[in-house]
């Protein structure tokens, strides 16, 4: 096709788009030359982020809407079957039909034990051919659902638009683009960008082949250290694509979501990569990193999101938590341990982990379950630009404790705000107890539950990183774990506020 072709196509696209719905069995008609009706389907197709288009079923092509994305994931209860055959389909292209029996499957299961055993040990994770596979069929489905849960602190909020331009740094095996993909797509036009220099991306590559044809995908085999973000935008913005459909000379444009999806621990400056690719933000843009549940790598996003968000030596932050961690209190920031992670229902055994760990039993060191990994487990940071927080307001110093100040009110009834940021992390349900924050304390703060009441239910009940009001609660100093613990009894009220 000629280059004379490809922009009668266009044309005849950007003056029907606010006509009525493009058809390629029409457009050809109008093209000089006209070209079989498949061969402008396919240059619509290219063309569709540029136009701002979306390919319905019935093959016709409409203008994506305006209104941000609201989809919510609800209970993610199983990885879905079409992905979990691209998997396997790979593992018997790898292996054959008995991949996990007899060598294929010894081997695939070490690989597994050597991922688990590196990331116990904080040592760096090579992914060869093998070991990306192993890491697909133990991670996969966990970081399918972890993204969507993740995100949804967007989506509730409005703040995802349907057209939506993704970079994806440290993509792996391609868990976060297809939660994405599942998340959105159904309503928006997503131009998505992943960041993957192992062979990770060789599976990642698969599985996208089975997202639709308005999620359009291209893989940068580079390291987050040595990409650099921009130099998509700056070829976005020399071909006239600012993101509204036409060339313009408007300012360039940034990334509307970038995601790092555990990938930050990995890396030798964390904190000096996720600055730089701040730069590259949209902005109303937002910063979505995740990590695992266990402290070392939790705590270290907290590090990472504290030395990015939170003011030092008197120069400005770069960027604000807008959540879970939010800071209430102006002009503060919390220097605590910051462990705090989220837990979602488990998922469904798929298919492919319960074969490969079924298939171990002969082995003397194998324990049951050991290849299921259907826990969802996560912690995460939503940093954004624009100073737009989850939650906006200024406390009243005169009406609210301070959690930076509690020494002083131990032994009292106080009234505070609290971000909730745990399930109960009691052994037993006798006292339920939940890590609370609001954005100032130095120091462990946990709210125990010793008397429900109708009251106080909303302690319970609330989310993960619900905002909380909490009156009367008795402040006390626990010795034995150096934190404090707020008491809600029959005397406390407890209220859930809103975003």
């Amino acid at each position: 096709m000629t280059d004379d072709e490809r922009r009668a196509i266009v044309e005849n696209a950007k003056y029907l788009r606010s006509v009525r719905p493009i058809d390629p069995d029409e457009i050809y008609e109008y093209v000089a030359s006209q070209p079989h009706p498949a061969v402008v389907r396919q240059v619509l197709r290219e063309e569709a982020v540029a136009l701002g288009l979306r390919e319905r079923e019935d093959g016709t092509f409409v203008p994506i809407e305006d209104e941000p994305v609201t989809a919510t994931p609800g209970t993610v209860e199983s990885f879905p079957e079409t992905y979990a055959e691209r998997v396997e389909d790979l593992l018997v292209e790898e292996y054959g039909p008995d991949w996990p029996e007899g060598e294929s499957g010894d081997r695939l299961r070490e690989a597994i034990r050597r991922l688990k055993d590196a990331y116990y040990r904080q040592h760096p994770v090579e992914y060869d051919r093998e070991a990306a596979l192993g890491y697909a069929l133990y991670h996969l489905p966990d970081y399918y659902a972890v993204v969507q849960y993740a995100l949804s602190d967007l989506t509730e909020r409005g703040l995802v638009d349907r057209r939506l331009r993704v970079l994806d740094v440290g993509a792996g095996v391609g868990g976060p683009a297809l939660g994405l993909h599942d998340l959105l797509a159904d309503d928006a036009l997503i131009e998505y960008h992943a960041v993957e220099p192992s062979a990770a991306a060789d599976v990642l590559d698969a599985v996208l082949d089975e997202t639709s044809l308005n999620f359009h995908s291209t893989i940068h085999r580079e390291r987050a250290e040595a990409f650099d973000p921009e130099s998509v935008l700056d070829a976005q913005f020399a071909s006239g694509d600012d993101g509204a459909g036409d060339a313009t000379d408007a300012d360039e444009p940034g990334f509307d979501l970038i995601l790092f999806g555990n990938v930050l621990s990995e890396l030798d400056d964390p904190v000096a990569v996720a600055r730089r690719y701040l730069d590259a933000l949209a902005p109303e843009g937002s910063m979505a990193a995740l990590a695992p549940a266990d402290q070392n790598t939790s705590t270290g996003l907290r590090e990472i999101e504290r030395a990015v968000a939170d003011a030092s030596s008197g120069s400005p932050a770069p960027a604000t938590v807008f959540s879970p961690t939010v800071r209430l209190w102006p002009d503060e920031a919390p220097t605590d341990r910051g462990w705090s992670f989220d837990v979602r229902p488990d998922l469904a055994v798929p298919e492919f982990q319960r074969r490969l760990d079924d298939a171990g039993a002969g082995d003397p060191d194998h324990e049951h379950g050991e290849f299921v990994n259907v826990d969802v487990q996560f912690s995460h940071s939503i940093l954004r630009t624009d100073g737009l927080r989850k939650y906006a307001l200024d406390p009243e110093p005169d009406r609210y404790a301070k959690m930076a100040e509690m020494e002083r009110h131990v032994s009292e009834r106080i009234d505070l705000l609290a971000l909730k940021l745990s399930r109960s992390l009691s052994e037993d349900d006798a006292n339920p107890l939940y890590k609370i924050s609001d954005g100032s304390e130095d120091t462990e703060h946990y709210a125990v539950l010793t008397r429900e009441t109708s009251l106080n239910r909303e302690l319970a009940a609330a989310d993960y990183g619900d905002l909380l009001s909490i009156e009367s609660a008795l402040a006390l100093w626990n010795d034995d774990e150096g934190a404090y613990n707020l008491v809600v009894d029959d005397e406390t009220v407890v209220d859930r506020l809103v975003a």
